[in-house]
């Protein structure tokens, strides 16, 4: 379903909840297509699960497989253990954070935009119940929509790839509340930093995770809570 004929949208899934309900809320008004990104992260199981969802949703999808050798961050360095829930509860950017990954992934995001004569790029960012990451932040959105303006060809010649962030203000809660709504099937996300077989339970995304579940009085369909 496009909001007009030929429009399109590429959304940005990694397996978590947050992107699969961008995606939904997307699919209200493009023809999607997916872009799923291999950049050498501990929880292989996100990989997986962003396939079958992308496939659950009928849309088309593409893995990206990144080499990030110089690591910097918890969920890609094996000698960095993913830290347990509050880690950035003291306002501080938690060792889970990834060097510039928003930043590398909407750079990727848009060049498949323009090359497909997509619209817009998604993704599930929010700055309520989150990890205190730079790049998940409106400031940050906004200023790199400004970049994507100045130095691409759409933005030169078509007024640009919009950088739409339907999450942006909302809660962990509320983020369920919307995805209960637009018929996500949460069974098939992956919130877990761990790279376990199952949910730790433990790192700081499946805490916001199970609270949200918690807080909206339903049961989460992978970790049973």
């Amino acid at each position: 379903m496009g909001s007009s004929p030929g429009a399109g949208a590429i959304v940005l899934i990694s397996g978590g909840m947050d992107s699969a309900v961008a995606l939904y809320s997307a699919m209200r008004k493009y023809d999607c297509k997916a872009l799923i990104f291999d950049y050498g992260q501990k929880s292989r199981r996100e990989i997986a699960f962003a396939r079958e969802l992308a496939k659950r949703a009928g849309v088309e999808y593409h893995v990206l497989k990144i080499d990030m050798p110089w690591k910097g961050s918890a969920l890609l360095d094996e000698a960095v253990a993913v830290p347990d829930d509050g880690a950035s509860s003291d306002g501080r950017i938690p060792a889970t954070y990834v060097p510039a990954r928003n930043m590398i992934f909407l750079s990727f995001g848009v060049s498949f935009a323009e090359a497909a004569g997509a619209e817009a790029v998604f993704i599930g960012a929010h700055q309520m119940d989150f990890s205190n990451y730079p790049d998940c932040r409106s400031e940050f959105l906004d200023a790199f929509g400004e970049m994507v303006k100045k130095g691409t060809k759409a933005g030169v010649e078509r007024g640009s790839v919009n950088i739409v962030a339907p999450l942006i203000n909302m809660t962990k809660k509320e983020i369920v509340e919307e995805g209960i709504r637009l018929g996500v099937p949460f069974e098939l996300t992956w919130s877990c930093y761990a790279g376990g077989e199952r949910p730790c339970g433990r790192c700081e995304s499946c805490v916001f995770r199970e609270k949200a579940f918690r807080d909206m009085g339903v049961k989460d369909p992978v970790s049973g809570t």
